[in-house]
């Protein structure tokens, strides 16, 4: 009985735990991972959007997206201030810690293995709520992805997960934060494989599946199940819809590629001092809201209103060009908000102009909201180039299979002319271009990433020094470890098989053994940590020049503890073999 028990707190155990995370296969440990970061992530995004929304329910006279009843002086001074406060705010701290959003959640993956920090969380959280409460014309949904990896990650690393299982808790958190911004699990989920982990697999699928289903859950229970915007039934009703929609595909996808060309421009002539671009940032929006109050803030009661056709010409028209130059100044400046809120409002006002104009030559064709749907979707999946989580986005949103038809048609098309006619790269690409944050990912990376050095490391192995007497020699011999790991001045230097070993034992049966000096086929070793991916481990062999790794437990300075060794054959095995 005793034993049992001891085995079954073995099998519980964090130690455990970690272990079975380092291998892709831990199917079950990813999945309870995956709910966790859904809570954690729900939770956190729901304290986000209150802290935005309750001051501004105050302030706005109990409609927290109502800017345009504010009198002239304040639809100025609300995002000036706001600009004034974060100028001040973000000067205050080191330039590190004020990097916010997906593009640092995609830097600390390619760069940190996905190690995002709790001083940058903080930063996006307060920041964040500073810019969306003064009105600065942004979304929310980039400021809730970074929050949900960040908490993710942070999970990770306080319970000292391998990193190929916080690689998954961000993409995790990412999912879970779309999924509770907009009540959307699948788009959540489809945004997360295609923008941040950029890759399908088995591992990856299951937890942020499981992710976005409880983020979702979780914010049904303080919002219900009330979508993030008031759609009516949409569907195409005539083949007459069918050139119009090409039509509006076409002009998407170069509205979008000016929205991202415009970004780029004003980022390469952005002052360097944080302050002056944030005052910057707020002064052209309050000039922009004085002539058009909606371009403040996040702009979906604008978005409600262009679903049912209540916007005029003009004003659709305005909406969309200034909405299009006050959020690319925003972003261009670093004000620390979201690009998708954006791109939706842009997208939806380009629809219901385009709807406008075709419905006084084709009175049958659909409805505005159909024209509207799809500008959204077309304008988000050609400014992100993720055409596959706009498309969800797009179904969740209307609850209508009927819609995917003409959305992947609208969606494509727009995609195609914005890469393709104006060779456009996702905005969060083109970001990290212009702030030197290369951002690449190859083939076996991807793989050797999903793997910690624990699922393949030799744990058969003796640690000596590099001299043996003969009975020590014999005994090791007996006990017959893989490898041999030599201390040279107390630091591991080298490994050898213990066969080599043995082969000399035979020869020279009581005989001292010099390690250093009998034939073998010796290989020069570094540490590395347990946590470790196997691209993290195949770049240390790469950047050290040794043909070996042994693996430490903890990372204490001067002190190793080995629990296993890895090769350069070993990792090249493993992505043979996967």
């Amino acid at each position: 009985m005793k034993k049992l028990l001891v085995r079954f707190k073995d099998r519980i155990s964090i130690r455990t735990f970690r272990r079975r995370l380092a291998s892709v296969e831990a199917i079950p440990q990813f999945a309870l991972l995956g709910v966790v970061s859904g809570v954690f992530t729900g939770l956190t995004v729901v304290a986000f959007r209150q802290f935005s929304e309750i001051p501004l329910t105050w302030l706005l006279a109990g409609q927290f997206e109502n800017f345009e009843q504010l009198p002239w002086p304040w639809l100025l001074g609300f995002p000036l201030i706001g600009g004034v406060i974060l100028a001040v705010v973000l000067s205050l701290i080191k330039s590190d810690t004020r990097r916010t959003g997906v593009v640092h959640v995609l830097e600390r993956l390619a760069r940190h293995q996905g190690h995002l920090p709790a001083q940058n969380l903080a930063t996006q959280f307060f920041a964040g709520t500073i810019a969306l409460t003064s009105g600065q014309s942004g979304g929310r949904e980039g400021p809730a992805i970074h929050l949900g990896a960040a908490v993710s990650s942070l999970l990770g690393q306080k319970l000292k997960l391998p990193n190929n299982s916080i690689r998954i808790l961000v993409g995790c958190g990412a999912a879970a934060a779309i999924s509770a911004s907009f009540n959307t699990p699948i788009a959540g989920v489809i945004f997360s494989m295609e923008v941040i982990i950029m890759e399908y697999t088995m591992a990856g699928f299951i937890p942020v599946i499981l992710a976005a289903v409880t983020s979702a859950l979780i914010m049904q229970i303080f919002y219900g199940s009330i979508p993030a915007f008031d759609v009516p039934q949409v569907s195409m009703e005539s083949f007459y819809d069918i050139p119009l929609v090409i039509l509006e595909g076409v002009l998407i996808g170069i509205i979008a590629a000016a929205f991202v060309h415009l970004i780029k421009y004003l980022m390469q002539r952005a002052p360097n001092q944080i302050w002056l671009r944030m005052i910057i940032a707020g002064a052209v929006t309050g000039s922009i809201a004085l002539a058009v109050p909606e371009v403040l803030g996040v702009g979906y009661d604008t978005v409600n209103t262009a679903l049912i056709g209540e916007l005029s010409f003009s004003l659709l028209l305005l909406v969309c060009l200034f909405k299009l130059l006050a959020s690319a100044t925003t972003i261009a400046m670093g004000v620390p908000v979201g690009v998708i809120g954006p791109t939706l409002v842009i997208g939806a006002t380009a629809g219901g102009l385009i709807w406008l104009i075709a419905s006084l030559i084709l009175p049958e064709i659909s409805s505005p909201a159909f024209y509207v749907m799809l500008g959204m979707g077309a304008m988000m999946g050609a400014v992100l180039q993720a055409p596959l989580a706009a498309l969800m986005a797009v179904m969740e949103l209307t609850h209508n299979p009927n819609i995917i038809l003409p959305a992947m048609l609208v969606i494509i098309i727009a995609n195609i002319t914005a890469s393709e006619v104006f060779g456009l790269k996702s905005v969060f690409i083109t970001q990290m271009e212009l702030l030197g944050l290369e951002f690449r990912q190859n083939p076996m990376s991807m793989a050797l990433n999903r793997a910690s050095v624990a699922s393949i490391m030799v744990r058969s192995f003796e640690r000596v020094q590099t001299r043996l007497e003969a009975d020590e020699a014999k005994i090791l011999t007996k006990e017959k470890p893989h490898w041999l790991l030599v201390d040279v001045d107390a630091k591991p230097s080298f490994i050898l098989r213990n066969e080599d070993l043995i082969i000399h034992i035979e020869k020279n049966p009581d005989q001292p053994v010099d390690l250093t000096a009998i034939p073998a086929t010796r290989k020069d070793v570094t540490g590395i940590l347990l946590q470790a991916t196997l691209t993290e481990a195949l770049d240390a062999l790469d950047n050290s020049g040794v043909q070996a790794l042994y693996v430490n437990r903890i990372s204490a300075p001067l002190i190793d503890s080995p629990v296993g060794i890895v090769s350069r054959e070993d990792i090249e095995s493993y992505y043979q073999g996967r």
